[in-house]
């Protein structure tokens, strides 16, 4: 997983900050550009190679069916907006499901070069560059007055009519910023921020955060507090944090 997820993420720095980049919109107004495909075709034709009875599903093409109970689940490039404006905290986000049950995660971040890596039972680990893997642990804060809630875009509370919900958080935590996406739920596995919240997001933006949040400590549900990664929104935290949270989003 470690050396895919590096192999994709690395290949997005060829076009990463190139003058000239072509960005096309998908039909939900998304932008795509060539590095996400590639990145995703790269994933692909790796998993195929080493794990070919697998299924495989990624954000640009359709799921490729596999025989087995394994299910990889790709991003190539969680936060494309961030990608295309030359801002350094996108990631590539890879998942591995077994009957559909999240069993590992991945987070990436190329530009610079840090990446937590979790299975289910056996723990999260961080590090950066060729540094010695550490275990990743989230913060211990109890207060939501001394949080740092994080977030990829704040309009998009509004899309859901969420606005009250983002208010409330934007007033109970101690900062706000919106260093979100895969980076945000890194900075929540390591320590660094203790909330991240995304009102809508789908499978593949978040299969890979359940088990690097979790296993680093943390919790990883849907809005309603369901442990699940296709619930269609999501919120990481460091756990002794979370009913609160949730308490603010459902209100």
């Amino acid at each position: 997983m470690v050396e895919v997820c590096q192999a994709a993420g690395r290949h997005t720095l060829n076009h990463f900050r190139r003058h000239g980049l072509t960005i096309d919109t998908k039909s939900d107004d998304s932008p795509v550009t060539v590095a996400d495909r590639e990145a995703e075709q790269l994933v692909r034709r790796l998993v195929a190679e080493r794990f070919p009875d697998d299924t495989l599903q990624g954000e640009e093409f359709a799921e490729q069916p596999g025989s087995s109970p394994y299910r990889w689940v790709v991003d190539p490039i969680d936060g494309t907006k961030s990608f295309v404006c030359g801002v350094p905290l996108y990631s590539t986000l890879l998942a591995l499901e077994w009957k559909e049950q999240p069993l590992a995660g991945a987070i990436f971040i190329p530009p610079l070069d840090e990446m937590v890596v979790a299975s289910i039972g056996h723990g999260s680990w961080y590090r950066q560059g060729e540094s010695d893997w550490k275990r990743a642990s989230v913060s211990q804060k109890t207060d939501l007055s001394q949080a740092v809630f994080v977030t990829s875009q704040v309009d998009s509370f509004d899309d859901r009519g969420a606005e009250r919900a983002y208010k409330g958080l934007e007033r109970a935590a101690w900062l706000t910023r919106s260093w979100g996406d895969g980076y945000g739920y890194l900075m929540v596995a390591t320590g660094r921020a203790d909330i991240m919240v995304d009102p809508v997001c789908n499978a593949w933006d978040v299969a890979a955060i359940l088990p690097v949040v979790v296993e680093a400590g943390g919790r990883f549900t849907d809005w309603k507090g369901e442990a699940t990664t296709r619930g269609g929104d999501g919120v990481g935290t460091n756990g002794k944090l979370h009913a609160a949270t949730l308490e603010l989003l459902q209100a």
